[in-house]
């Protein structure tokens, strides 16, 4: 039966097997692991390999921070950290126009610099944001869709883990990379904001500010908010510790991982006094479930990708995309739909080590900036996690509001659009990303 595709080589038929192995509901990781050990027995090498290659994948410095940051994010939502934060914002921007979708988004934002994750802003922040937008008159599922939305740009704004990744196979400045994606991540949520109008309608609600809880019988604005940042200071603080350390050099992306942790665990432990052995180790075992499904797929991707190398599948596909168009703006949209289409099946971890690879040799080919590129990639894949039918985020919020997810689907079509555009915007103008990284020079 093999022999019926002689032309065909076996990193082509690999890539074919992985999207078949998908389509059966087969675990990324395994899809992965299984097409390309599928490859290597087609060439004729021993599956002894494997096992080296793998260790070899996973055995990089820089891939620390994923579970450190992941934890760091799960210590920040069960320790309490994330309700006060919330509960701060609530109460700064609560009177704006857009009330709480306008605290949501910004909560959304600042909890990027925190978990670096998307569906785990989700679960961790996503009911206490949906509550409060249900009482300020946003439909649920609207307000489900924000979550989804504002937590998918975990994975832009700094510190971020598919930054993280993106620097590893691309052999790009990690620090370079967190300081680009401040300002389009920003911007992002702006034009999150924009949408609010049309998502909430003509649904009255009480006022935030009469709804806010008052600080020992205070019910003025400027009580209660120093109230409410004194509660919060320490979690606020969170994002200033990690990225102020970075940015100075005072530690590396990876050592603020580990940092990160030991200030959770400081501030719910010393400050806040929520942390217990029984929190501790719920904490421990959901990072480390989370943590162990992306480094499973860093460590098949390691397969994957050697066989890419072996079979020139890199030089090939790189050829044939430069070969499109003469424009390379054209070249530009092609990778750009690529991504978003790779993303509407699988996350951003996978994507990005099936076709940086490929990517790669045409940004340097094409004289483009890594880093801008960096920040296109992560903006793309973040759109993907609220795009059906695999939107990662919109399962976790399935769950967590007990909704079917096309409604939640049908509420993010706004958002998506926006998004859309905001990514065509940040594709158009690399002055947004790299202005930060020239000043900081």
């Amino acid at each position: 039966m093999f022999d019926l595709l002689p032309e065909i080589s076996a990193g082509t038929q690999m890539i074919a097997a992985f999207f078949l192995l998908m389509a059966l509901r087969v675990p990324v990781a395994f899809a992965l692991g299984l097409s390309a050990m599928y490859a290597m027995w087609r060439i004729g090498f021993g599956f002894d390999l494997a096992g080296d290659l793998i260790a070899t994948g996973i055995a990089k410095y820089a891939l620390l921070a994923i579970p450190f940051f992941i934890l760091a994010g799960t210590l920040m939502g069960t320790l309490g950290i994330a309700e006060r934060m919330i509960r701060f914002f609530r109460v700064l921007i609560g009177e704006l126009p857009g009330g709480m979708g306008v605290v949501g988004t910004v909560v959304c934002l600042f909890w990027g610099a925190v978990s670096g994750s998307g569906p785990a802003s989700v679960a961790a922040i996503g009911p206490m944001i949906i509550k409060g937008m249900e009482e300020d008159g946003y439909p649920r599922a609207a307000a489900a869709a924000l979550v989804c939305t504002g937590a998918a740009l975990s994975i832009v704004i700094p510190p971020s883990i598919g930054l993280v990744i993106y620097g590893v196979i691309a052999e790009t400045s990690i620090s370079a990379l967190f300081i680009a994606a401040i300002l389009p991540g920003l911007f992002m949520g702006l034009v999150m904001m924009l949408v609010l109008p049309l998502v909430k309608g003509d649904r009255t609600s009480p006022s935030l500010a009469a709804m806010a809880p008052s600080e020992g019988g205070e019910r003025g604005y400027l009580p209660r908010l120093w109230a409410a940042f004194r509660e919060s200071f320490w979690g606020l603080m969170t994002p200033v510790v990690i990225l102020g350390g970075i940015y100075s050099g005072i530690f590396t992306p990876t050592e603020a991982a580990l940092v990160a942790t030991v200030y959770a665990l400081f501030v719910g432990g010393v400050i806040y006094r929520t942390l217990s052995v029984r929190v501790l180790y719920a904490a421990l075992c959901d990072a480390a479930a989370s943590s162990a499904v992306v480094m499973l797929v860093v460590a098949y991707a390691s397969l994957f990708g050697w066989v890419v190398t072996v079979e020139d599948l890199v030089g090939q596909y790189s050829s044939q995309l430069l070969g499109l168009s003469d424009n390379q703006w054209v070249i530009l949209l092609v990778i750009m739909l690529v991504l978003l289409v790779a993303g509407m099946f699988m996350d951003p971890v996978t994507v990005m080590f099936i076709s940086l690879p490929i990517f790669m040799p045409v940004v340097r080919e094409l004289g483009w900036d890594p880093v801008w590129f960096g920040v296109v990639v992560m903006v793309n894949l973040a759109i993907g996690l609220i795009t059906p039918p695999v939107g990662i985020n919109l399962y976790v919020a399935a769950n967590v509001t007990r909704m079917p997810i096309e409604r939640i689907a049908r509420a993010a079509l706004p958002f998506l659009v926006a998004s859309l555009a905001g990514l065509m915007i940040i594709a158009l103008l690399p002055d947004l990303s790299l202005y930060l990284t020239e000043v900081l020079k």
